[in-house]
């Protein structure tokens, strides 16, 4: 029997120089998103992703290993300066952004906290009368 050939699909590669990488770190986990400059996702990464489970997803190591997984799919498609944007209190944010900056080839513009702030919110309910 004759066998038949496997066709693989090329992924199509952009050709992107800039774009912005956002990190989402919450208590639980480690997000990592590379878009371009106007917020179209390239590549993205997570610490449970990359096989991390339970508490370990919230360590600073597993961030720093997705940082350098989606930068690594990112620089397929020629990335070659970011800006951070940074988001949550979680454990893996400090690490997160200093291994974006030790990735080679990578040049980093502008670091910024869009971490979402409460200003005091809606109003109470009245109070209860008895």
């Amino acid at each position: 029997m004759a066998q038949k050939k496997v066709v693989k699909k090329k992924t199509a590669r952009k050709n992107i120089a800039r774009g912005i990488v956002y990190i989402s770190a919450s208590f639980n986990n480690t997000m990592i998103s590379v878009t371009d400059e106007m917020g179209n996702a390239i590549a993205w990464s997570s610490a449970g992703a990359l096989g991390f489970k339970g508490s370990k997803k919230s360590t600073p190591y597993a961030a720093q290993q997705a940082v350098e997984d989606a930068l690594n799919k990112a620089k397929e498609h020629g990335i070659k300066e970011v800006g951070i944007k940074v988001q949550g209190p979680g454990s893996g944010r400090e690490t997160a952004v200093k291994s974006v900056g030790g990735v080679e080839g990578i040049k980093v513009l502008y670091l910024k906290d869009i971490t979402p702030l409460a200003h005091n919110g809606c109003r109470p309910p009245k109070r209860r009368r008895v």
